[in-house]
């Protein structure tokens, strides 16, 4: 059986208003939390970006749902033995309901430090090095390490979950699959994919859990709806590469003057139509994902969870 989960959408809603989310989304009937980790939104309009490790702990305290990370890049704006302590307390702190999601990560939040933005290979090398560093760590032994990228001295986790926290690694094309395959406690990828899937489980994965998410826009006026979503999220719609290798907010805001509203009202659901919103879901179930976040946008959320809770959940858990 599929998982349905809701999406916490961090470059968007402040603090408080995740809290109430992940409140309303249990009762809703949701049975799983993905929130994002980002040091900025992608727009200035969507203009939030709280810290992902202080919300992980507030969510701990509100809702008794697991939390995924969708997800965390581990290798450059925090070096992994301290991504490794933030993990395990979370674990301890859900009462190991916490899955790490990890990922090669985007300039738009990794380039703070002025470090240099390294290529796709380079990026993937760092985070599997990095995957390892945090396995280490997770056992509560000491770890001495000394990598190509990395370097870990005399380190101890003395506050540690009863299970290491799972690693879930997160891919958009055949190199990340085959790497989450081989690493990973499980995949994340945003399409309905059903070769990138194959290719996760051939490549190590086996029947390991595979997550996926999509954005919808609920709304009781469809041409409103669009506007919300055009003026929040054009940045789902950005071609290639662009959402690895853009550095700041403003060059996003650029390239999403080439985003139209036809092109959200054809690439997203928005409005009522519970078909619709269904038909986005079910696509996932069919592509073998195990879990399925939804996240809404825009202001609306209580109207979205009555619906979910109503019309659409019912539809895709079934009696």
């Amino acid at each position: 059986m599929t998982d349905f989960g809701y999406f916490l959408a961090s470059e968007e809603f402040t603090p408080a208003e995740l809290l109430e989310q992940a409140r309303a989304a249990e009762q809703a009937g949701f049975t799983c939390l993905a929130l994002s980790d980002h040091y900025h939104p992608w727009t200035g309009d969507q203009g939030q970006s709280p810290f992902v490790w202080s919300m992980i702990g507030a969510l701990a305290q509100v809702s008794s749902l697991p939390v995924t990370t969708f997800v965390t890049c581990p290798t450059v704006r925090m070096h992994p033995a301290v991504n490794a302590q933030a993990v395990a307390t979370s674990g301890v702190l859900t009462g190991n309901r916490f899955r790490f999601g990890v990922g090669s990560g985007e300039a738009l939040n990794e380039h703070i430090l002025g470090d240099a933005w390294p290529a796709v290979d380079v990026r993937l090398e760092m985070l599997e090095e990095a995957v390892h560093v945090i396995r280490s760590l997770q056992t509560g032994d000491e770890v001495t390490h000394r990598g190509k990228h990395y370097t870990v001295e005399n380190a101890r986790l003395y506050t540690v979950p009863e299970e290491p926290v799972p690693i879930y690694v997160s891919g958009f094309g055949p190199k990340a699959a085959a790497l989450a395959g081989r690493i990973g406690d499980g995949f994340v990828t945003m399409t309905p994919d059903s070769d990138l899937v194959g290719q996760f489980r051939r490549a190590g994965g086996g029947q390991k859990p595979v997550l996926g998410g999509v954005k919808v826009c609920w709304g009781a006026d469809k041409e409103e709806a669009v506007k919300t979503a055009h003026r929040l999220w054009p940045t789902q719609f950005l071609p290639g590469e662009l959402g690895q290798v853009l550095p700041n907010p403003a060059h996003f805001e650029q390239a999403s003057t080439l985003v139209t509203e036809e092109t959200v009202a054809d690439g997203m659901v928005c409005g009522n139509d519970a078909d619709e919103h269904a038909k986005a879901m079910q696509a996932y179930v069919d592509a073998g994902f195990d879990e399925v976040y939804v996240g809404q946008i825009g202001p609306d959320q209580q109207g979205f969870f009555d619906f979910y809770r109503s019309s659409i959940l019912p539809r895709l858990t079934g009696p």
